[in-house]
């Protein structure tokens, strides 16, 4: 699609009301406005209560459905109102793509009596402790669903690890012991991650992936999923806890089984440019990732301010490397204030940050609900709608045709699009600076002389007229984007 565009439709902090599914529905003429062409939603089975965003997962059959964990709906609906939304949205042609937790699951119906290793937590590899048994909350029967849809139930074998022992109260980080298809169980090995020694372990009890059992089981589920809810896409959660080869089995899997082209891209929270592109190879095409090192590129020029070189900001990341197996984005709901990965772009910034994700040629870029509508928490964040909406319709109506660079300042930088010939008027200058007011001598094809171009954000009042030759000067307020568009 031209200059697609996803949107996260949730942050951390929303209200626990059961109302999103019916809010996203109603929002959706404004979403075509905007040019969203792609809803991410949030997890949408049950959680351990009804107030888990989602990534406490309980039972992944359960879409508002079935009364467990003391509520039927999820935070955020039912299931019908969640599927009316999707046919909805489809009607608009909006895709939805939904987040996907494989890693743990959480909320476990009872406890088992079984043997386990405690490791260090800084260093996984390493055992501190002989054998021992715990009481550990493995055993998940799901009362409420009664063995809809699926009668697989989980029990300690199906995991690798748990962080609590319920009979001493006890937490760390226990190593369920035991024997798969005659070997030892253990952390996988072909997880990408090396801090900690081995990363497979996140949170909650651990999925065990070295289990054909648990394979076999998960394959079936995300077929179902994906059809359920007639799905376009999904968002991979915590990739870096995860088996990739399993990640890449399962990836053919639900593309083999679903009737849509599935757009898949996966969560893999870190900021090394090399990681990412070693975890990248190791998927091929099957999936695309989160630019977080741009997103840290952005971070680290928001806190640096005149001192950051806006000239290199997009060396080592994946959209300038691999723009086609990329999603962009400025923050999140990991990133925002308050979360365990925080690191908020400065809200000066985050004009600056969306113009380089919005109005680029490369890359897929994805608005965060807390930017747009605004954060809750004990740090509430207004929404940015005011600035957004502009570099929004900039994207829909002017960001097209080659791009050239002008990255010969570290403070002042500027791109220009040439605009395509079947959208009229379209073509764009934007130039941002992080330092002082600064301009750029930019030169445009012959037949835009003469035309007059103004700033589409707002921030410069005074228009701009080309010479003969379809040249003109541009400018831009200090710490400061602007968009020069053409006038009709």
């Amino acid at each position: 699609m031209r200059n697609g565009l996803a949107i996260q439709y949730f942050e951390w902090y929303l209200p626990n009301d059961g109302k999103l599914w019916q809010q996203l529905r109603e929002d959706i003429p404004n979403l075509k406005e905007m040019g969203v062409t792609a809803v991410w939603i949030p997890p949408s089975y049950k959680g351990q209560c009804s107030n888990d965003v989602g990534y406490g997962a309980y039972d992944l059959y359960d879409l508002g459905e079935f009364d467990q964990k003391g509520t039927v709906r999820t935070k955020y609906g039912t299931l019908e109102e969640l599927q009316e939304t999707i046919t909805a949205l489809h009607a608009n042609d909006i895709q939805v793509y939904a987040d996907t937790v494989l890693n743990h699951k959480a909320g476990a119906d009872q406890t088992e009596l079984f043997r386990i290793v405690e490791v260090d937590p800084e260093e996984r590899e390493t055992e501190i402790s002989e054998p021992y048994d715990i009481e550990g909350w493995t055993k998940f029967v799901f009362p409420g669903r009664a063995g809809e849809y699926s009668q697989f139930e989980w029990y300690h074998q199906h995991f690798t690890a748990v962080d609590f022992d319920q009979r001493t109260g006890k937490k760390g980080i226990f190593k369920i012991l035991g024997e798969i298809e005659g070997e030892e169980k253990d952390f996988s090995e072909n997880v990408t991650e090396e801090e900690k020694g081995n990363y497979d372990y996140l949170m909650h009890a651990d999925v065990d992936y070295n289990n054909p059992d648990v394979i076999e089981e998960i394959k079936r589920w995300g077929s179902w999923f994906i059809k359920k809810l007639n799905l376009d896409g999904l968002r991979l959660d915590a990739l870096k806890h995860i088996d990739l080869e399993f990640i890449n089995e399962w990836t053919n899997h639900v593309r083999q089984e679903s009737s849509h082209e599935l757009y898949v891209v996966g969560e893999y929270w870190n900021g090394d440019y090399d990681v990412l592109r070693e975890v990248l190879d190791k998927v091929g095409e099957k999936l695309a990732l989160f630019d977080v090192p741009l997103h840290f590129r952005f971070f680290d020029a928001a806190k640096q301010g005149k001192n950051y070189d806006l000239s290199r900001i997009f060396e080592k990341t994946l959209v300038n490397d691999d723009p086609d197996h990329v999603m962009t984005f400025v923050d999140n709901h990991d990133s925002q204030l308050g979360q365990s990965l925080e690191s908020w772009v400065d809200d000066w910034f985050k004009p600056l940050a969306y113009a380089l994700i919005l109005l680029r040629k490369n890359g897929y870029p994805c608005l965060f609900y807390g930017d747009y509508y605004g954060c809750g928490g004990e740090t509430p964040v207004e929404s940015k709608r005011a600035i957004l909406d502009p570099l929004l319709q900039a994207r829909k109506n002017y960001a097209y045709g080659e791009q050239i660079d002008y990255f010969d300042h570290p403070n002042c930088i500027a791109f220009q699009r040439m605009g395509d010939p079947e959208i009229p008027d379209s073509g764009l200058l934007c130039i941002m600076s992080n330092g002082e007011a600064g301009y750029k001598d930019i030169t445009f094809n012959q037949e835009f002389a003469a035309r007059v171009f103004y700033d589409l954000t707002g921030n410069i009042e005074e228009t701009i007229t080309l010479d003969e030759q379809g040249q003109g000067r541009f400018f831009c307020d200090g710490g400061s984007v602007s968009v020069w568009v053409l006038q009709a």
